[in-house]
């Protein structure tokens, strides 16, 4: 018989489980098939969007989307276009209940057990297809998975030493292959990373101002010293190579950001004939302030274990 059998939900960046149906089988495959649930878990902020892990008599399925992961367990005859109308269900109801904020910030295991309720009640109906009504999602769906394949994972893969490193990086399209950004993924940007980084294309504009205005006063004045508008232009590059550190991951970051602060304080040190107090106040701070985002915005690692 064709059923869905299991189903949870997880967040993408570090495989903590938010929410699961209760399960009773304890079937020797439905064992191994939890194994590899909390394998795949690991794995989803370096997988597409849409798999498949076929595990001989079951299959597991997924969809990604905002950070969080959507799993099912099913039979291998459950029609792929039902499993993965029912993940896209559930995707939509759980984005509608819970905000990003509470998967972002949530700490601890199945915090959201509650919504087990929904999935029960939509893996009841799915598992009773006369039930269905929903003919013209299931329509759209049979044409999207034409037109994009859900990527095969291979037992071989999972189980490789390495997990997917080995695997082709050319840019997934529906096509059956992984995709791979140039840089490492960074975690989630919180609301202090994005005020810092408005912040500093704040004082980046005001140092690029002022340096224009000391080339115009140069121009005007022989007796100006040239050395305040390299001063002025080499604020700006720090505090907009402080942004790139923000958004993008590059060796020896860490050490790029205390740098480019201390060149940051050296500027305004000699521009301090220029700037009241406040003025340098506001630029060390803001500084520092970007200084302290990118060092708590880390690469995303490996993914604790939460028994899944």
């Amino acid at each position: 018989m064709s059923m869905i059998l299991s189903a949870s939900v997880v967040r993408v960046r570090d495989g903590l489980p938010l929410s699961a149906s209760t399960d009773y089988d304890q079937s020797t495959g439905m064992q191994e098939c939890r194994k590899y649930f909390k394998m795949l878990s690991k794995k989803l902020s370096q997988l597409p969007d849409r798999c498949t892990l076929k595990t001989g008599q079951y299959n597991i399925n997924f969809i990604s989307s905002l950070g969080v992961s959507y799993m099912m367990l099913c039979t291998e005859n459950y029609p792929s276009v039902l499993a993965f109308c029912f993940l896209d269900e559930l995707q939509k109801e759980f984005i509608t209940t819970y905000n990003m904020m509470k998967t972002n910030t949530a700490v601890r295991p199945y915090c959201f057990i509650e919504f087990d309720n929904f999935i029960q009640r939509t893996k009841q109906r799915y598992n009773n297809t006369r039930s269905l009504s929903t003919k013209m999602n299931l329509a759209d769906m049979q044409t999207e998975i034409k037109l994009r394949p859900p990527y095969q994972i291979s037992l071989s893969e999972l189980g490789s030493a390495n997990g997917f490193a080995h695997l082709s990086v050319a840019e997934y399209k529906g096509t059956g292959k992984i995709s791979a950004a140039p840089h490492q993924r960074l975690e989630p940007v919180t609301l202090p990373g994005i005020v810092s980084f408005v912040l500093s294309l704040l004082c980046g504009a005001l140092n690029l101002i002022r340096g224009f205005h000391a080339i115009e006063s140069l121009l005007q004045n022989e007796g100006e010293d040239f050395s305040y508008v390299i001063a002025f232009f080499l604020g700006t590059a720090a505090c907009l190579y402080q942004c790139y550190l923000f958004v993008y991951y590059t060796g020896w970051r860490n050490a790029k950001s205390f740098l480019t602060f201390g060149l940051i304080c050296l500027c305004n040190m000699y521009l301090y004939e220029l700037r009241n107090l406040w003025q340098l106040f506001f630029h060390v701070t803001v500084g520092a302030f970007s200084t302290l985002q990118i060092r708590l915005r880390q690469p995303q690692g490996k993914s604790p274990d939460y028994n899944v």
